[in-house]
């Protein structure tokens, strides 16, 4: 029912944003990882709520609490189980919209796919389930360490504040040197200030994650459904708040070129190519030069604002956001679209042992 993703490193999901807990069953992780738990968590506080000025103020540990398929520091091959509990919701927020649709939410599709709906924070359609999401991508980052394989992601736009810099000439080791976690200092300052400025507003913001790859080996990617860029596609789209996903161009409008300006020539029979347009990626199958994409989110739906709307007997009435809510999610996104990446990689890197047998 849509609550799972990958064929053999699999992540199923469960939990409500104000439920007791959030959590997951991760299946398919080879056996013999010895885990960092500490880099797993780090990942966690990059996400969690209440870490700075500019996001929510909810205020929760995010402590992952391992339950199953780990035996003295290391993964043993059977499912590995684990929940974050909840610890700081305010159900009381949200009872003005309990019969109420706020605009660009998921509560009308919901109440019409389903009949019935947790308006609590947005129950289920909530980006807090999006922790568990960090939780297995963190593993699976440490299983693709192990093959070589490195993954950074970072902010490179806030609404029209953007980073024009390839990432190749960027320092991605002072992605975490800001809030607003962008590697360009004068850009972070200047998102920074949108970002405040906006929330002084009662508004919100949308901005882009770029995400790089590094290390992933010629042949990874299944034609013809299957491709590759097409599995880490549907893997970001899946995130709450995203709208578009582009691989490659790696600032050059792709659609808006020639053949002869784009097309990446391969420069040795390693599959290294002179450019990397393609971002990594040709036919659905990695070509051994860096994975590159582009995520953009849309601006959070929730604003401070008087709204019109309609509630569940089709009258219309006016709402206006209440509690504590992030006016750009970037910042703590970018966690999650490092972690989706990994899923994806390491779930092609294990069906591509299987092609081998």
């Amino acid at each position: 029912m849509g609550n799972s993703t990958g064929k053999i490193f699999k992540l199923t999901t469960f939990g409500e944003s104000h439920g007791v807990a959030i959590g997951g069953v991760i299946d398919g992780c080879p056996a013999g990882l010895e885990l960092d738990y500490g880099a797993v968590q780090k990942q966690l506080d990059r996400r969690r709520p209440g870490q700075s000025k500019i996001t929510t103020q909810r205020k929760e540990s995010d402590t992952v609490q391992f339950l199953s398929g780990i035996f003295e520091g290391k993964t043993i091959g059977t499912p590995i189980g684990f929940i974050i509990n909840n610890e700081d919701a305010k159900s009381k927020d949200y009872t003005h919209v309990k019969d109420a649709f706020r605009p660009s939410h998921a509560d009308f599709t919901y109440q019409a796919k389903y009949g019935v709906r947790d308006y609590r924070g947005g129950g289920r359609s909530s980006a807090r389930e999006t922790s568990c999401r960090v939780v297995a991508g963190a593993i699976a980052q440490q299983l693709l360490i192990k093959v070589g394989i490195q993954i950074k992601a970072y902010v490179s736009a806030v609404g029209g504040i953007k980073i024009n810099i390839p990432y190749k000439g960027l320092d991605l080791s002072t992605i975490d040197s800001n809030i607003v976690r962008c590697p360009d200092s004068d850009s972070a300052d200047s998102m920074i200030l949108e970002i405040e400025k906006i929330k002084k507003q009662g508004d919100t913001i949308g901005g882009e994650i770029t995400a790089i790859a590094t290390g992933v080996p010629l042949g990874w990617g299944e034609p013809v459904f299957d491709k590759l860029h097409a599995d880490i596609g549907k893997g970001m789209l899946s995130i709450n708040a995203v709208h578009s996903f582009k691989y490659g161009f790696n600032g050059v409008d792709i659609s808006a070129s020639k053949g002869s300006e784009v097309n990446d020539v391969i420069v040795e029979a390693s599959g290294k190519t002179k450019t990397n347009y393609s971002g990594g990626i040709q036919g659905g199958i990695s070509n051994g030069n860096d994975i590159y994409c582009e995520v953009a989110f849309k601006p959070v739906a929730t604003i401070m604002q008087k709204q019109n709307t309609i509630d569940k007997d089709g009258n219309a009435v006016e709402i206006q956001g209440k509690g504590r809510h992030d006016a750009c999610v970037v910042p703590r996104a970018v966690p999650i679209v490092e972690g989706m990446l990994a899923l994806t990689l390491a779930d092609n890197y294990l069906r591509s042992l299987t092609n081998n047998i």
